[in-house]
């Protein structure tokens, strides 16, 4: 019984690892998150900083942090409606985890 609930807590682990992987594994993901952890964006002020990235792209990758919680998009009602682009604290919460990334790279990339 023991080992059964082992084997099961593992596998939701991997599940939940898997989930991550799945998100952040998408290509640009790391790179909007890296920007949004600077503060807040705006749509053109991340297309600029990632400028290979093609808007369908943009789009695309803004839509689904925004669906897994990892960014929210905040509208303002000025005079000309403005759009920004923020970390939630589950986003922000991969401050650490970009940063082990970078330090792995660093030393086994080449």
């Amino acid at each position: 019984m023991n080992e059964e609930l082992m084997n099961k807590a593992t596998s939701q682990k991997c599940t939940q690892v898997e989930h991550v992987f799945s998100i952040l594994d998408k290509k640009w993901m790391g790179l909007i998150v890296e920007v949004l952890l600077e503060g807040p964006q705006r749509y053109k002020d991340i297309a600029a900083k990632i400028p290979t990235i093609s808007d369908r792209i943009l789009v695309e990758r803004l839509k689904e942090l925004a669906d897994n919680d990892i960014l929210v998009r905040d509208v303002y009602p000025d005079s000309q409606v403005r759009v920004e682009y923020s970390l939630t604290e589950k986003g922000y919460s991969l401050k650490n985890v970009m940063s082990e990334v970078h330090i792995w790279a660093d030393k086994w990339m080449d």
